[in-house]
């Protein structure tokens, strides 16, 4: 493990050792995880610039996909340049501010992405079982506003997270066992009591994820109960088509993320390594492939993509 000499004047700075035991290989560990990376800024960009380009698109669903690009952006490159930084140039000290702004913004970044995954289930809901009504219902600008709706949610329930470890007292040991400035790692140095915020990030992952996850599976609920009336096999196929994409990003996005949210605080038989490479994979895994599940399974999407792509 890399020696770090703490000094007076490293008293708001913290050390990201990146991931303990495998230091030797940070090197061949950062080939995969900067390959998902680049790979998902590049799919997602694209998404985002062919949504905007074409006015065909400019509907809610794409919306609602656009919107999901930009969370998978905004998460993983709340994480990957800095855990790049450490495997490759050895730069693992942070100040504590940067560590509370790291922090604040994958965790409410990652809470828009639920969100977002909420309201496209309501809109699969409504393009199935009411689709007359999907255009009056479900508009660009009812869509947008759902988005900002997530938005202030995120911030209203994590802005207390940081504010919460500001107050803390830091030991000499300001070492971080990890690759980011995770919220239990960062307030397991403390020297002071951290009942609360080990209870506050608990009770707020599990509410707001199993709220999330209880209105998801009410909307495929009320889906599935709709197709139970359709006797039309095709139309069966065709509905269960239109919730491939959705159901495969959710399949992505909620296991992993509860894993690496819960496996910190009930971690006696997780080894750290094995934490810290899923909650990297966590952060790069479902952008790159979130944006490539909605081209293939969108067909006016792929259309798009690929028109823009034989030009290039």
């Amino acid at each position: 493990m890399a020696d770090f000499n703490l000094t007076p004047s490293d008293t708001s700075t913290f050390f990201l050792v990146g991931i303990p035991g495998l230091e030797f290989a940070h090197l061949w560990i950062s080939i995969p995880f900067a390959t998902c990376y680049i790979v998902g800024l590049f799919a997602n960009s694209s998404i985002l610039f062919v949504v905007r380009k074409e006015q065909t698109l400019h509907k809610p669903m794409y919306l609602l996909i656009c919107m999901l690009a930009l969370t998978d952006i905004g998460m993983s490159t709340s994480v990957m340049p800095k855990t790049l930084s450490i495997f490759w140039f050895n730069l693992n000290g942070i100040t504590l501010d940067g560590c509370l702004a790291q922090m604040f913004f994958f965790q409410a970044i990652s809470i828009v992405h639920s969100a977002i995954l909420v309201t496209m289930a309501f809109d699969r809901y409504v393009a199935i079982c009411n689709p007359l009504r999907y255009p009056t219902i479900l508009t660009n600008a009812r869509t947008a506003k759902l988005g900002l709706v997530g938005v202030f949610r995120a911030i209203l329930f994590f802005l207390p997270l940081p504010l919460l470890l500001r107050r803390l007292p830091f030991c000499d040991n300001r070492i971080i066992h990890h690759t980011f400035c995770d919220h239990m790692a960062v307030a397991k140095l403390s020297c002071g009591d951290i009942t609360i915020n080990r209870i506050y990030g608990m009770v707020l992952a599990l509410f707001i994820i199993g709220c999330d996850l209880m209105l998801i599976g009410l909307s495929y609920g009320l889906i599935i109960r709709a197709l139970f009336r359709i006797s039309s096999k095709k139309a069966h196929q065709k509905a269960l088509n239109t919730c491939t994409a959705h159901i495969l990003v959710i399949l992505m996005s909620y296991p992993p993320g509860l894993f690496a949210s819960l496996s910190y605080r009930f971690s006696q038989g997780v080894a750290p390594h094995v934490h810290i490479i899923f909650s990297n994979i966590y952060f790069v895994t479902p952008p790159m492939f979130n944006p490539i599940v909605y081209g293939v399974n969108t067909k006016e999407l792929r259309e798009k993509l690929v028109k823009y792509i034989c030009r290039m």
